[in-house]
């Protein structure tokens, strides 16, 4: 389907509407890199790396739409990596769009379809405050398969042996005030990713640690497929040395 570059922002908006981001992503989300007006082969990724911007350009993309932020930091020259992002879009007139925090807290968003990916029923969402993350539900699948669906390895912190109630939160999320609300909505351990040595020493519940791509990337897989849209897969190259 084509539309034009406004009907394509209004549509992400609906999916993602920017005032659910939260405040470190100002500036940092929406319409990144502007294309051509008119739109109609679309990509999802979760990184704007300068290989998904790459293949984006040989797939002939009109817009490549992405979760993180492309860019972090103010820039007053483009060079290196950010140039290497930058240079296949520019050159091919592609729309670059991103949603984060947005994206996060959206329903059907990243950690809706987190928990069903993973087999999680009876779910109830993290919501006590704006910047809740995350999904409580009853497990269906074991940790190892969990570890399958997902492809990669879980780190846990605590005895996980009888946990029913699982929380997962898509990304760096491990923080107290999370994990205390995940409790008092009865969860027996919480899943995210880049867990902190003091996050575990003072968590009331065991802590599982899973990749930042893994949890986070069916959610722009899942909004690829339901919309007809191609997803760039661009796992980081990761293993465990015993």
């Amino acid at each position: 389907m084509s539309m034009d570059k406004d009907a394509f922002i209004a549509l992400l908006e609906k999916i993602a509407p920017p005032d659910l981001a939260e405040d470190f992503d100002e500036g940092r989300i929406g319409l990144l890199v502007e294309g051509t007006d008119r739109i109609e082969k679309i990509g999802c990724a979760l990184d704007a790396t300068p290989y998904v911007c790459r293949r984006a350009a040989e797939e002939r993309f009109d817009a490549l739409i992405v979760h993180h932020p492309a860019f972090w930091h103010p820039m007053h020259g483009v060079t290196g990596r950010n140039a290497e992002i930058l240079r296949p879009l520019l050159e091919n007139n592609i729309n670059l769009y991103a949603m984060h925090s947005n994206f996060d807290h959206a329903k059907g968003g990243i950690n809706d379809v987190l928990a069903k990916e993973i087999g999680l029923t009876d779910c109830v969402r993290m919501e006590k405050t704006p910047n809740s993350i995350g999904v409580v539900g009853t497990m269906t699948k074991s940790f190892i398969e969990i570890s399958q669906i997902l492809g990669c390895a879980l780190r846990v912190w605590g005895d996980v042996s009888g946990v029913t109630r699982l929380a997962v939160a898509g990304g760096s999320a491990f923080d107290l005030e999370l994990i205390e609300e995940a409790v008092s909505l009865g969860a027996e351990a919480y899943m995210a990713a880049e867990l902190k040595y003091n996050i575990a020493l003072e968590s009331p519940i065991p802590c599982i640690e899973a990749t930042h791509y893994a949890l986070e990337a069916p959610g722009m897989r899942a909004l690829a497929e339901s919309r007809g849209w191609e997803y760039i897969a661009a796992p980081p190259l990761t293993s465990i040395i015993q």
